[in-house]
């Protein structure tokens, strides 16, 4: 179980999350983290762990990876609410933008994102 206690602007947050062993296998996956095991436990220790914000950035690409395109403020909007913050989405949107996967168009009002292999 996960409790979040906060707010968000005036509003006050109060929010538990009932998590089983597969939600908890899911979240670390997309964090690129690993879950303890007995085995892992024993084992010798690996290299460093992923940073939080390398975690994120690999979200973020995962996230545009599998949407093919999305406009700049559609992304921006997603990478704010992955991160909770609007100044942590801008700069992952800056570096999408300098990404050698990404692809950014003037699309009209918007640019668009699209991500290249």
């Amino acid at each position: 179980m996960v409790r979040i206690r906060g707010s968000i602007g005036e509003w006050p947050v109060d929010l538990t999350l009932e998590l089983d062993e597969s939600d908890w296998e899911q979240l670390s996956a997309r964090l690129g983290a690993q879950l303890p095991t007995t085995a892992a436990q024993n084992a010798v220790p690996a290299a460093k762990p992923a940073s939080q914000d390398d975690a994120l950035w690999q979200i973020a690409r995962d996230l545009l990876r599998k949407a093919g395109q999305l406009s700049g403020p559609d992304l921006l909007e997603q990478l704010e609410g992955l991160t909770g913050s609007a100044a942590a989405g801008k700069r992952l949107l800056v570096r999408l933008r300098h990404s050698a996967q990404v692809k950014v168009v003037s699309g009209g009002d918007t640019p668009l994102y699209s991500w290249i292999e």
